[in-house]
């Protein structure tokens, strides 16, 4: 099994729309047809995210519309892995509160954030879901101006780690553990002293989010190490350090995802078809570098899933 490498397509994240790449999927049936078609370029796993075409394809995490994307890929591919998103709740309001009471109010607030996070995959119990380590910026930024275009805290708290983790493991849920920099990856140690997670512990090193790291192949390097042992890992990386990252993660033995959610393009510049076409990429890098896509299969033995 070593010389197999993991792809994942990551179909249509939070900030994805078709005015991008009109290629990104927003109905079921869209998530299906491009789900089938990275199956057969070679993934062996999607990340989905759910989406309102009503609100012309806004992220939500209600559980019904969640439901029918995860649905309608596993009956289109049945033997695809599909991992859920614990990134994205929903906008809440609570109150009226005092001013006085402010920070009730911002703790009642993340509160209801995070109970939205989680309920999909209480809901469906899905093979894998992407877990996060750190609090951070997360925000949108004008690369060659330093402009801010929308300013975010991503909020991700100790209790929500181990909350999360423990909520994903015992359901049969296998976490991917989202990091940003490497202070993500302490957090998770810390946590882990527990016994939460279960071995292997697969771990997906995340490049170039306004707050996170930029891509640095020497930082990569220093992150592989610092990974515990009896660990998988995969990159992703957003813009045009997907494909760097990706090719050094297959170089180091770790494993690739692409997709619309991290990048609209190719390598050239061009609108990708779809997420297929990077899908098809990946896997042309994988052979160059003498390794070979993995089957659904092959990658639930690989990350300890028990398949569905």
């Amino acid at each position: 099994m070593e010389n197999k490498v993991i792809i994942t397509a990551a179909l249509a994240g939070s900030a994805t729309f078709k005015s991008n790449n009109p290629a990104t999927p927003y109905s079921p049936k869209e998530f299906a047809d491009e789900a089938e078609k990275c199956f057969k370029a070679g993934a062996s796993m999607v990340h989905i995210h759910g989406r309102d075409e009503a609100l012309g394809g806004m992220h939500t995490s209600e559980v019904e519309k969640v439901k029918a994307v995860y649905d309608a890929i596993k009956q289109r591919v049945p033997d695809l892995i599909i991992q859920v998103t614990s990134s994205v709740g929903s906008p809440c309001q609570v109150g009226p509160f005092p001013e006085s009471d402010c920070v009730n109010l911002i703790n009642n607030l993340i509160k209801l954030n995070m109970e939205a996070r989680i309920r999909s995959i209480k809901a469906l119990k899905p093979e894998s879901a992407s877990l996060n380590t750190n609090t951070m910026n997360f925000s949108v930024v004008d690369r060659k101006t330093g402009q801010i275009l929308f300013d975010n805290v991503f909020v991700n708290s100790f209790g929500m780690l181990q909350d999360f983790g423990k909520t994903m493991e015992e359901m049969g849920c296998r976490p991917e553990a989202e990091l940003y920099d490497i202070g993500g990856l302490d957090n998770w140690i810390l946590i882990e002293k527990q016994g939460i997670f279960l071995k292997p512990y697969n771990f997906n090193f995340v490049w170039g989010v306004a707050g996170g790291q930029k891509f640095r192949p020497e930082v990569f390097v220093a992150m592989v190490h610092a990974l515990p042992p009896d660990s998988n890992f995969t990159t992703c990386a957003v813009g045009t350090e997907q494909y760097p990252a990706i090719m050094q993660s297959c170089l180091m033995g770790g494993h690739m995802r692409v997709g619309l959610e991290d990048n609209t393009r190719m390598p050239d510049g061009e609108l990708a078809k779809g997420s297929y076409e990077q899908v098809e990429l990946a896997a042309r890098i994988a052979s160059d570098l003498g390794r070979t896509p993995a089957t659904p299969d092959e990658a639930r033995k690989i990350l300890g899933i028990v398949k569905k």
